[in-house]
């Protein structure tokens, strides 16, 4: 029988409850854990138990049961060791109960007992505020990262012993204090003054991050389409303080912070290589994790050889590519993810690359089958949600020897960043931020066109066969062209440039 039983309750990662119960009168000791563990967090046990023996703190062999609720969520992060641990310390008495309240505990336990980080610790700390918790005890490593958040204090543990001594008033923790901001510095490693031609698909590129506009590639082999593709984060904005923070949670929920790090500055450039599963691309596992999509959040998903990619692998981008988000559902769970990205997509015209290529000498061998089986991957209603779709022609010989350096990426950033800021002013009522975010409603009524713009439209609406969602994002491209050329109004020339670049490849598609 049971000579007594006490207990008390921490909080662990988000904001999950721990209660601990401890029974005395059993000769060995018995350690439980309930509420739907996984692996990782049934083996906490031991290490929690050899991790407070070498810390020093001797516990008597009594049944310890381990509660984790809600109990019909499961727990699948090595982060409960530290609150497990507290908790079960303050059952026995070690600590004192008051001292947890209020608090959120996240690391993981090695054997000797020192705090190791965990993932997705700015979500946990996010969510520690909104509930009105007022210190996070973390690993020294993700200090930075839950120091993001303002209003809650942070304290970085090195090991448990040094969470005992602070929380028993032996010796204090100081609260972190987040460090100088570092001086970006100008300049990219990939600068389009490098870029010798390529005028008309430089300029489809500046048009496409002004307006934040997929847009799609296709030239001959070795023309400069990855080379252009690569180039395109060098010209987008700067993130916003409120984007920085959201990019920052993905990659922290990820795993793909670098340890230590805080903030994230820039804006995220994704290449997955075309072997990429549908799960990988669009996120997914037992418990949803964010998949190429999520990961592209607010910056580029650059898909190279777009044809070699498996086709059930693109159609998934359909709903992403509209709604700017994506929901996953599991057994287990069901979570909706960010996807608000730039596509840029680059391709050969055929199996061989040559179709269509007249200044190379060399002549396409695919037959019109061929072409068919290549490009067919790409279906009609994915190429319909790609705004521009541009030639990029073989480099000439005298271009490519030319000294003079072409445009920079700093001057084209310039026009572009102006190109947003009229946008902004323009949508931020509406919760948009560029033209490529409006919807029909937003196109009719921030969008006029005058007469000719009006005719010349509608003629090529009719004879080009155009969808009505092609129709929209030839009105939101013209919509960009003539921000950037600071018009109110969109003309003709606007209109004539934003139906040239939706229609200059000539792909054949189911």
């Amino acid at each position: 029988m049971f000579a007594r039983s006490y207990g008390a309750t921490t909080r662990g990662v988000d904001g999950q409850l721990i209660d601990v119960e401890v029974d005395a009168g059993f000769g060995f000791p018995a350690f439980d854990i309930v509420g739907l563990p996984d692996t990782a967090v049934r083996e906490s046990k031991e290490r929690v138990r050899t991790a407070i023996k070498n810390s020093g703190v001797k516990l008597k062999q009594e049944k310890v049961t381990i509660n984790l609720a809600p109990a019909d969520i499961r727990k699948d992060s090595s982060g409960l060791d530290l609150p497990i641990a507290a908790g079960l310390l303050a059952a026995y008495g070690v600590l004192p109960v008051e001292k947890l309240a209020g608090s959120l505990f996240a690391a993981e336990l090695s054997l000797e007992g020192e705090c190791r980080p965990v993932q997705g610790i700015l979500s946990m700390v996010i969510e520690a505020k909104r509930r009105g918790l007022t210190a996070v005890f973390v690993a020294p490593a993700n200090v930075n990262e839950a120091l993001l958040v303002q209003g809650i204090a942070v304290y970085g543990v090195a090991t448990l012993a040094d969470l005992v001594a602070h929380l028993k008033g032996e010796q204090e923790l100081p609260a972190a204090v987040p460090a100088p901001a570092e001086e970006l510095q100008a300049g990219w490693a990939d600068d389009f003054a490098d870029v010798q031609g390529q005028y008309a698909a430089k300029r489809a590129l500046e048009i496409a991050a002004a307006g934040g506009h997929n847009v799609l590639l296709v030239g001959v082999p070795g023309a400069g389409k990855t080379m252009l593709a690569r180039r395109v984060s060098s010209i987008l904005p700067a993130l916003t303080p409120g984007e920085a923070l959201e990019v920052t949670k993905i990659y922290s929920i990820a795993g793909l912070l670098p340890r230590g790090g805080g903030l994230v500055t820039e804006r995220p450039f994704r290449a997955p290589h075309h072997t990429t599963s549908m799960t990988a691309m669009i996120g997914g596992g037992s418990i949803p994790r964010p998949g190429e999509v999520t990961l592209a959040h607010h910056g580029v998903l650059f898909l190279d050889e777009l044809p070699e990619f498996q086709k059930s692998t693109l159609e998934v981008l359909r709903q992403p590519l509209e709604d700017r988000e994506i929901l996953v559902s599991r057994v287990h769970a069901s979570l909706k993810f960010p996807s608000s990205f730039m596509l840029v997509a680059a391709m050969n015209p055929c199996p061989c690359g040559y179709q269509g290529d007249e200044s190379s000498g060399r002549t396409c061998e695919c037959t019109p089958g061929e072409i068919k089986r290549y490009t067919r991957k790409i279906s009609g209603p994915l190429l319909d949600r790609i705004d521009i779709h541009i030639r990029v022609p073989r480099v000439a010989y005298k271009e490519l020897t030319s000294k003079e350096k072409a445009e920079s990426s700093s001057a084209i950033r310039a026009r572009v960043e102006a190109a947003r800021r009229v946008q902004e002013a323009r949508l931020q009522e509406y919760g948009r931020f560029c033209n490529a975010q409006m919807n029909h409603a937003l196109i009719q009524r921030l969008c006029p066109l005058d007469a000719a713009a009006q005719s010349l439209l509608a003629a090529a609406f009719e004879k080009l066969h155009l969808s009505a969602r092609s129709y929209d994002r030839i009105i939101k491209v013209a919509r960009t062209v003539a921000d950037l050329a600071g018009k109110e109004q969109i003309g003709a020339a606007e209109v004539g440039e934003a139906i040239q670049l939706r229609n200059d490849v000539g792909l054949q598609t189911d």
